[in-house]
């Protein structure tokens, strides 16, 4: 597959803010790495700038193994070590001056986080992917997808099969049974774009537009991988790309890059970080 041409060429007048400010909200005491494995994956992506908004407490830890090219956001955070609902306010202010918003990787269910997580999303009206732990916190209430549809904004929702079926809730063996039609069918009915993960990654668009990848391979199941995939569609849609396209190329690149580092580390030693090693040759590859 070959890219599209505003992700290959870059003018030669440009500067960072050309290519999306992505503001992640991720990570907690207990999951701290999801948050860097998705800010790593939009740098090599081509994002222009990514903020990490994370509980306070791992801040320090954060900066001294993230790339240096990541900001951080302190915020408040909860006596288990996530994110309180006492950030929204700054959580605010800050996504005044941000174009992609990120919403999930290892926030965890701190009850207060939830609470936090629905908040945003339905209040700040930004281009928006909503992964893991930010998924956990729809489930029960399919009524904020209507708020957001009422807002008319760029919606992602990258669920593996799992988070589905909570999200519908039903069970992984009904979903199993008809991916293609349930992924179709929901992202129309709540108008957005849906990246249902798994062998064969299904992306459905509101407007009825369906991508089915076949890149990929079973090593890369393993912790880490989809926040990779979330941190490369927030680069894309931040480059300019619309929902489904930005989805579609990232779910393609993601997959290849995971054969690409397979073939040399092995299916059975592939991690998530090998991923985002291999995404510069994945690239070079569909360009």
């Amino acid at each position: 597959m070959r890219l599209p041409t505003l992700l290959l060429r870059r003018k030669a007048a440009s500067n960072k803010g050309d290519y999306g400010h992505i503001f992640i909200l991720a990570g907690s005491k207990t999951y701290s790495g999801a948050a860097l494995l998705c800010a790593e994956a939009a740098m090599r992506s081509g994002a222009g700038l990514v903020t990490l908004g994370i509980p306070k407490g791992i801040n320090n830890v954060i900066i001294k193994i993230k790339l240096k090219e990541v900001m951080t956001l302190p915020l408040p955070e909860t006596a288990s070590g996530a994110l309180s609902n006492k950030a929204y306010f700054k959580i605010r202010n800050f996504a005044k001056k941000i174009d992609i918003l990120v919403i999930g990787p290892g926030l965890s269910l701190d009850k207060a986080t939830q609470g936090l997580a629905r908040k945003v999303t339905v209040n700040i009206n930004k281009p928006a992917i909503i992964d893991a732990d930010g998924l956990n916190a729809l489930a029960g209430h399919p009524e904020i997808l209507k708020k957001i549809k009422a807002g008319n904004r760029h919606l992602i929702l990258t669920p593996h099969l799992g988070e589905m079926a909570r999200l519908l809730k039903t069970t992984v063996n009904k979903i199993q049974e008809n991916r293609t039609g349930i992924a179709s069918k929901f992202s129309r009915e709540y108008r957005l774009t849906l990246v249902l993960k798994g062998h064969n990654t299904i992306v459905a668009a509101a407007s009825g537009d369906l991508y089915i990848n076949k890149t990929g391979n079973p090593g890369m199941s393993s912790a880490g991988s989809g926040d990779v995939l979330t941190g490369m569609i927030a680069a894309f849609l931040g480059q300019g790309l619309d929902s489904f396209l930005a989805a579609k190329y990232a779910v393609y690149l993601h997959g290849l890059a995971g054969d690409l580092a397979a073939k040399e580390k092995t299916q059975i030693s592939l991690i998530a970080s090998d991923i985002i090693a291999k995404i510069p040759e994945a690239i070079k590859r569909s360009s």
